[in-house]
C-alpha cells in the first residue's frame, strides 16, 4: 500500500517560508516517477483546493494563481519525495496542505499537515 506522509509544517510569520515534504513509500517495486505529484490545501470552512501540481518527470508544473510566483513544487525522484517550496507566506495561506500522487486510475493522498502563517 502506498503511503505518502508530509512533514516541514508548522507556524510561520508572515512574508516567512517553509518548505513541505511529501515522502512515498509502499510503492511495490515502483518509483514515484510514475506518479504526478499534485498538492492541496483545505482552510477551516471551505473546500480542499489544488495548490499546484507537477508531473512524473518534474518537467512542468501549474499553479493556483494565489500562490504563481510564490509557491514552487519540485521533486526528487530518487528520494521518492516531492516538495512544497513556500515563500513570501500570507495568512490566507494558513490551511492544512495534503500532497496526492496519480497514476492512471491509482490516487493516494497524504495525512496533511498543518501550516499556519500568523504574526
Amino acid at each position: 500500500q502506498v503511503q505518502l506522509v508530509e512533514s516541514g509544517g508548522g507556524l510561520v510569520q508572515p512574508g516567512g517560508s517553509l518548505r513541505l515534504s511529501c515522502a512515498a513509500s509502499g510503492l511495490s517495486g515502483y518509483t514515484l516517477d510514475i506518479y504526478a505529484v499534485g498538492w492541496f490545501r483545505q482552510a477551516p470552512g471551505k473546500e480542499r483546493e489544488l495548490v499546484g501540481v507537477i508531473t512524473t518527470t518534474g518537467s512542468s508544473t501549474i499553479y493556483l494563481d494565489p500562490v504563481k510566483g510564490r509557491f514552487t513544487i519540485s521533486r526528487d525522484n530518487a528520494k521518492n519525495t516531492a516538495y512544497l517550496q513556500m515563500s513570501s507566506l500570507k495568512p490566507e495561506d494558513t490551511a492544512v496542505y495534503y500532497c496526492n500522487a496519480r497514476h492512471s486510475v491509482y490516487e493516494y493522498w497524504g495525512q496533511g499537515i498543518q501550516v499556519t502563517v500568523s504574526s
